[in-house]
């Protein structure tokens, strides 16, 4: 229906000497709060300069130019200001884009604007000998998602899981092994022990033989190397479990320390550049007339930094993939690392700097308003928070299935776990801070997870009492069955915006929408055995085909019943 409105505009603005190309026009077009301003609305603002005139007069005339449109497809078009306002014919409106998303089934809403160009996204990145907690879960679930909308809009993403195996922190695991360390403990439960031996040395007094650790480690230290490889290979056992409860799954895994032999190559680089200084010892690339400070390459003991490895990482990719855009989704702490390692590029010559994008998101905090630490000790495990969830999920269920069988409980309540922690995070726009809240999360009504699979399942309830028939008549139509359909109408500029601004809220927070608008419309027009039962049918179909893109490109799977 959109293209109708584009096609229009399009003739009438060639009409007063201006060429737009449809995907310009798509691109400014709006759709209105209430359904009493239209469908769609077309804003003449951008047109006052070029034309001499005032915006209110340009929607006049451009109206003027549109003429006639067919009443089968428009009741009015109407100017309101600056705007000119589109409404579809209702009857119509209704037929083609039911027709369209039933037929179009997973592809609808999806754009080829991507081209199949390559977007590395990078997320998750835990850290090695350190467990899978709660300080990692939001780069992995907003990751994915991101992931999954760049796909939708036509890219081809890479999804990169870029593991902390590497930096000073290794020296500090290092030191406290060598003093603390237990190898039956080790091999008995190895993440609980490596944990307990990184709190123990992460304190001053260790700081300096932590340095001394992993320059050892960095010059290829049999001891250092051989511990390093064994805490990494115990920590990618049990990642792999948790991606495989969480269903994410990556394209590429690569290590921090993949990078470690091209460090000489990077710094060789910035000096032939005349890049680099000395300050205090260490190797800096200054970028003080930039307002980011210096940026630091190489400590004055030699080691190198996080920095130095981004740097490489970067270009190995570029090199690699040849990549459209390049993601980070890291913490917003981190913001400062990343606009001094684009810059660095930048200063380096690479024109595809500016095609990599920090995309950050707020911590989760805990019920005290503050971050998790896992240096503190105040870590909490993702193992943990997996099972308090689905077994709240479980208590839920059995309210409405007492006589469930196990087997489903347990299949029922980890897919309701797991949309409850997604859906719970990204709602939010992220980059805000999170009070990590599991049993608001879980609650099987109002803006959550649950909320969505359970609307979905209502609606696949619905399916299944009745044949459903391709031939359909709309008749008169209701006002929830309008809003209903205005809504699902937006799914295509829906993605569009929430790839263009990279927030998967945009996403979740037009799936409850239209989840309660579906709860509203189930609830005033009875479906079954009315003399719109066809065609209602077919409106049950577009809105579960819809949320199970949505629910796609969240992440999170639904159920056919709760």
């Amino acid at each position: 229906m959109k293209e109708l409105v584009v096609k229009l505009l399009k003739k009438a603005l060639k009409e007063k000497r201006i060429k737009l190309k449809d995907e310009e026009i798509e691109k400014l077009l709006e759709v209105p709060p209430t359904a009493d301003m239209g469908d769609y609305a077309f804003p003449c603002f951008f047109l006052a300069e070029r034309l001499k005139e005032e915006p209110k007069q340009i929607a006049l005339e451009i109206r003027e130019k549109i003429g006639n449109a067919p009443t089968t497809d428009f009741e009015d078009i109407q100017t309101a200001g600056p705007y000119v306002n589109f409404f579809f014919n209702r009857k119509s409106l209704a037929k083609k884009l039911v027709w369209e998303v039933i037929t179009k089934k997973k592809d609808f809403g999806r754009s080829k604007i991507g081209e199949k160009k390559k977007i590395v996204v990078e997320f998750s990145a835990p850290n090695i000998a350190k467990p899978f907690g709660i300080g990692h879960l939001r780069s992995t679930i907003i990751g994915n998602s991101i992931a999954n909308i760049c796909e939708f809009q036509g890219f081809k993403p890479i999804r990169l899981n870029y593991l902390g195996d590497w930096g000073a922190q290794f020296g500090r695991l290092l030191v406290g092994y060598k003093k603390f360390g237990d190898e039956k403990k080790l091999q008995k439960n190895p993440i609980k022990h490596l944990l307990e031996i990184y709190v123990k040395s992460n304190k001053k007094s260790f700081d300096k033989q932590s340095a001394e650790e992993f320059k050892k480690l960095e010059d290829g230290d049999k001891e250092n190397v051989m511990l390093w490889r064994t805490f990494k290979e115990y920590s990618l056992e049990e990642f792999d479990k948790v991606y495989k409860e969480l269903g994410i799954k990556f394209d590429k895994q690569l290590g921090e320390s993949m990078y470690n032999k091209k460090m000489k190559e990077i710094i060789k680089e910035l000096k032939e550049k005349k890049l680099l200084e000395k300050s205090e010892g260490a190797q800096i690339v200054n970028l003080k007339e930039h307002n980011l400070g210096a940026c630091l390459i190489e400590k004055s003991d030699g080691a190198t930094l996080y920095a130095t490895r981004d740097l490489a990482s970067a270009i190995d990719r570029h090199s690699k993939y040849n990549f459209e855009k390049m993601i980070y989704e890291v913490g917003q702490e981190q913001k400062l690392h990343f606009k001094q390692v684009f810059k660095v590029l930048e200063l380096m010559g690479y024109k595809w700097a500016k095609n990599c994008i920090h995309v950050e998101h707020g911590h989760y905090l805990g019920k005290d308003g503050k971050k998790f630490s896992t240096r503190k000790g105040k870590s909490v495990f993702l193992k943990d928070i997996l099972n308090e969830t689905k077994s709240l999920a479980k208590k839920e269920i059995k309210k409405r299935l007492p006589k469930i069988k196990e087997k489903e409980l347990e299949k029922r309540a980890h897919k309701i776990a797991i949309a409850a922690i997604f859906y719970g995070d990204l709602k939010n726009n992220r980059k805000n801070n999170i009070v990590f809240d599991i049993k608001k999360f879980v609650s099987f009504e109002g803006d959550t997870g649950p909320y969505i699979q359970y609307s979905y399942a209502r609606a696949s309830s619905i399916q299944r009492k009745a044949e459903s028939s391709e031939k359909f008549k709309v008749n008169n139509l209701d006002p929830q069955e309008i809003e209903l359909i205005r809504k699902l109408l937006q799914f295509p500029d829906v993605v569009s915006k929430a790839y263009n601004s990279l927030s998967p809220s945009i996403i979740a927070n037009y799936t409850y929408k239209i989840s309660k608008l579906f709860n509203e419309f189930y609830h005033a027009c009875p479906v079954i055995g009315s003399e719109s039962e066809m065609f209602r049918l077919a409106l049950v179909e577009a809105f579960r085909q819809i949320i199970k893109n949505c629910a796609y490109l969240l992440g999170i799977e639904l159920l056919e019943k709760m």
